[in-house]
């Protein structure tokens, strides 16, 4: 076991109806490390990513965040877990229509029963990295979708995560906010190392993050490093990677 890693998972299996979706996938996710997770429709990205973020369960198998084996919580626990420990982001917003921008930030804090001064502080830094400072008075249906997902970035950000899961979060947003989202992400990665583990079906943004993980069939296929490349250069070289895969997946047929 890595000293530096926050999230291991072990031999994880997950099956639906006796199929296994997810197929002894093994994986470490080292502090301040941001992971993109790719693959094709029904390869098992969002199934992993739900098991990981303690939204579902698994089979068999070990996961461990934190040191806490989250598979062995029953479910109180891991709602405890899930609200202390980790944010989200989804491809919808889930904002709350009937709450501001500022109340709808504040929520996770607002929960862990945090003072009014710690949580307005913590808001106004956030909506600043955000770019939503001049927004945080109006409702969810006043922003563009750009502006709403950097909200909802901010409210999974405002517990100081330990991983910030994230499915799909460019999808839902035209290219630039898409980009404006993504150069959001990096940066919290880059300075506030926060550790980010994000599922795409989408190669530029895949090309953020330091490593990509390429399931197939539920299970890990390849594995890609960005290491010292350009973000230009690791964008070419997963285009290159899925073309392959796709065309080895066509002269299976």
């Amino acid at each position: 076991m890595t000293n530096n890693a926050v999230l291991i998972a072990k031999n994880i299996v997950k099956s639906y109806d006796h199929v296994k979706a997810l197929n002894q996938i093994s994986l470490e996710v080292q502090k301040g490390e941001f992971v993109g997770i790719m693959g094709s429709s029904g390869s098992g990205k969002t199934t992993l990513l739900n098991v990981l973020s303690t939204i579902d369960h698994i089979s068999d198998g070990e996961i461990f965040i934190d040191g806490t084996e989250i598979s062995r919580l029953n479910d109180n626990q891991t709602s405890d877990f899930r609200k202390d420990y980790l944010g989200f982001i989804f491809q919808e917003y889930l904002l709350l229509d009937s709450l501001t921008i500022q109340e709808n930030i504040a929520v996770p804090l607002t929960l862990l029963k945090k003072k009014p001064a710690e949580i307005e502080a913590s808001i106004q830094a956030l909506a600043t990295r955000f770019g939503i400072e001049n927004q945080l008075h109006k409702y969810p249906n006043e922003l563009s979708g750009g502006q709403r997902q950097r909200a909802a970035a901010a409210r999974a950000m405002i517990k100081n995560p330990s991983i910030l899961f994230a499915d799909e979060p460019t999808g839902a947003l035209d290219s630039n906010s898409a980009q404006e989202l993504l150069e959001k992400l990096k940066e919290i990665n880059e300075e506030l190392h926060t550790t980010i583990l994000m599922v795409t079906h989408d190669a530029y943004s895949a090309s953020y993050a330091n490593r990509i993980i390429i399931l197939k069939d539920g299970q890990t296929i390849k594995q890609l490093h960005k290491a010292q490349k350009s973000r230009q250069t690791f964008f070419e070289e997963i285009l290159e990677e899925i073309a392959a895969l796709s065309n080895r997946t066509l002269s299976s047929i």
